[in-house]
């Protein structure tokens, strides 16, 4: 039960930002704006979507990637943040699950996710 301004409001917000349907399992490339000093300069962040959660504007995701020395890397994003200039969908993976945590443990060929046949 929400305040029908606040959905109204938060409905607004919704529409200015162009977000690829995606789910966990999918292989994503965040872009990143990271602001040094007065510079502003663009990063991606390639890896695993392992989750998402909420709804509106407060909705995120949490991407997880292999970084040196095979030390797991995760970052939570904000679904509808300024800092995200774009995000491509670069793989969609066949998982049967909707929170892949268990990636945490595994390691090597054990990590991987199967892609989802395109018919």
């Amino acid at each position: 039960m929400r305040n029908r301004y606040v959905e109204a409001y938060e409905q607004k917000q919704l529409e200015k930002k162009n977000i690829p349907d995606f789910r966990a399992g999918d292989t994503l490339r965040v872009a990143v704006t990271i602001k040094e000093g007065d510079k502003t300069r663009v990063q991606n962040f390639e890896g695993v979507c392992i989750a998402k959660r909420g709804t509106g504007t407060g909705a995120s995701f949490i991407v997880r990637k292999m970084g040196a020395n095979n030390i797991g890397v995760e970052r939570i994003f904000p679904l509808y943040s300024d800092s995200i200039e774009g995000i491509t969908v670069l793989r969609k993976g066949r998982v049967r699950r909707a929170k892949l945590f268990y990636l945490r443990e595994r390691r090597g060929k054990s990590a991987r996710i199967k892609e989802l046949k395109r018919k």
